[in-house]
């Protein structure tokens, strides 16, 4: 396995983005799931006094007494993450990675790295969203076992996000008003493109992880689109390989694009616009494969369930509160043409998942099935250099397949870099380690840790002197970073 001659990031040093996280992130976030339950419990209480059938009353009864355990377990999980104490090991629930995290954890406590502060922080983050799936999937109440505690953010969200998805439509429906001119002016067409990953990178924007209580200005903000808007963000792209992406992309005919997905609800969105705008104005793309997370990730990473959800929701007239749908009835049209050619796409097989759409959380009772080895390596906590060794078959098909990967946000760029301590001015294909070459890879990143690569040295230092590591973390600067597959011999 390949090491980085640097470290990785030290949760205990105040300084770093990771020691904020442990002490300040994590807790709001449990803080946010243990409301959210008792809330739940309370609608429960509420059914549970109406005139319902005995066995409606029993599960209710069985629902809020596991969820009791959960919030019990949460809560001192809370107490125990502020005492720096040592991690557990996570119990077995029938899913995939226990042993696997608990191996990690036994090295760790070797070199008596296992505590909340002293583990590495890429291992501890993702140990923790793999442990409190574990205390909900082994419930004894079947409606915990299937639930993401982070589903109704996703889809509030999604509902705060109505103005700039209907000026996307819009958009996307004047683009096709010019799609035969598109097609005799590659000029014109690379310029959309570069307006495309723009608005797929500052859609990274809304990262619920981070934001752990956004209100709809935050949102609406984060998510202002259209030309002024891009103009004015381009400055703060640190690197932009926008170009060099472009002609690899004239290269394919017909070829497969694939989305490594980051966060539901508007980014999702927005990764669905890139894809459209793919499949349908340019000769170069013919397939869409997207690969969700299998488990509630991170707050906002995309799980099958919510990539159905997209769809449903953006089908329902209803969804957007009325204040948008009033004063946008046109775009609302746009919409639903939009999304009635997605739902076409999907039927044609021109947009798929990696993994079946009807995978349930989990999943359950499966270790080693193809929808593990395809979809289970974005929930390890390892590095993406590793890939070949520790994912042989997703590689295999990406370096087969895939006519470019596009890795999407924050994790996906700390994952390929290792989230380790490289100098800023490292080139992006030594950051990436042996992954570089293996297939062409787009990361698209609003800088949201302390991790950078591939940025020119000078720019890297005077921001470091201006604004110490807030650059580096704040989601104000962004890096379009490409490395292509190496050439058959």
């Amino acid at each position: 396995m390949f090491k980085a001659p640097y470290p990785p990031y030290d949760p205990t040093d105040k300084n770093c983005f990771s020691y904020e996280t442990v002490y300040k992130r994590w807790p709001i976030i449990l803080t946010g799931i243990i409301d959210h339950l008792h809330r739940l419990n309370h609608d429960c209480a509420m059914e549970m006094q109406q005139d319902i059938a005995d066995d409606k009353r029993a599960e209710l009864d069985v629902r809020v007494q596991a969820s009791k355990d959960i919030i019990g377990t949460i809560s001192k999980l809370k107490y125990q993450m502020a005492r720096d104490h040592k991690l557990e090991l996570i119990p077995s629930d029938n899913e995939p990675f226990v042993e696997l995290y608990n191996t990690e954890l036994a090295e760790l406590s070797q070199s008596n790295k296992d505590t909340w502060f002293t583990a590495p922080w890429l291992y501890a983050e993702c140990y923790l969203y793999r442990l409190l799936r574990s205390w909900f999937t082994t419930s004894p109440s079947m409606f915990w076992q299937s639930f993401d505690p982070f589903f109704g953010q996703k889809m509030d969200t999604l509902k705060s996000s109505g103005d700039a998805i209907y000026q996307l439509a819009t958009t996307l429906h004047e683009v096709s008003e010019e799609k035969d001119t598109l097609e005799s002016d590659p000029d014109k067409l690379g310029v959309l493109f570069k307006e495309m990953v723009q608005m797929c990178l500052w859609g990274n924007a809304t990262d619920l992880s981070l934001l752990t209580n956004p209100s709809h200005a935050d949102i609406q903000d984060l998510q202002s689109v259209g030309r002024d808007a891009q103009e004015k963000r381009k400055d703060f792209i640190l690197r932009d390989d926008q170009d060099t992406v472009w002609a690899h992309l004239k290269t394919l005919k017909g070829g497969r694009v694939d989305f490594a997905l980051d966060n539901a609800g508007y980014e999702l969105f927005t990764d669905f616009v890139f894809a459209d705008f793919l499949v349908t104005y340019t000769p170069y793309v013919s397939r869409v494969v997207f690969h969700p997370k299998l488990i509630p990730w991170f707050v906002s990473d995309v799980t099958p369930p919510d990539f159905r959800a997209l769809i449903e929701s953006l089908s329902d007239p209803s969804f957007f509160p009325p204040s948008n749908r009033e004063t946008a009835e046109q775009s609302k049209a746009h919409v639903e043409a939009m999304v009635s050619r997605w739902k076409r796409y999907i039927d044609e097989g021109k947009f798929a998942l990696s993994v079946p759409a009807d995978t349930p959380l989990g999943p359950r009772g499966v270790t080693e099935g193809d929808v593990v080895k395809k979809g289970g390596f974005w929930t390890q906590p390892y590095a993406y250099w590793d890939m070949k060794e520790r994912a042989t078959e997703l590689w295999e098909e990406l370096a087969k397949e895939s006519g470019l990967v596009i890795f999407k946000g924050d994790l996906h760029y700390r994952k390929l870099t290792g989230d380790v301590r490289w100098p800023a001015f490292t080139p992006w294909e030594t950051a990436i380690g042996p992954l570089a070459g293996s297939f062409p890879i787009l990361s698209l990143r609003t800088s949201k840790a302390d991790v950078v690569a591939g940025v020119n040295g000078e720019v890297a230092d005077k921001l470091d002197q201006e604004q110490g590591n807030k650059w580096r973390v704040n989601g104000k600067y962004a890096l379009i970073s490409f490395c292509p597959a190496k050439k058959q011999t």
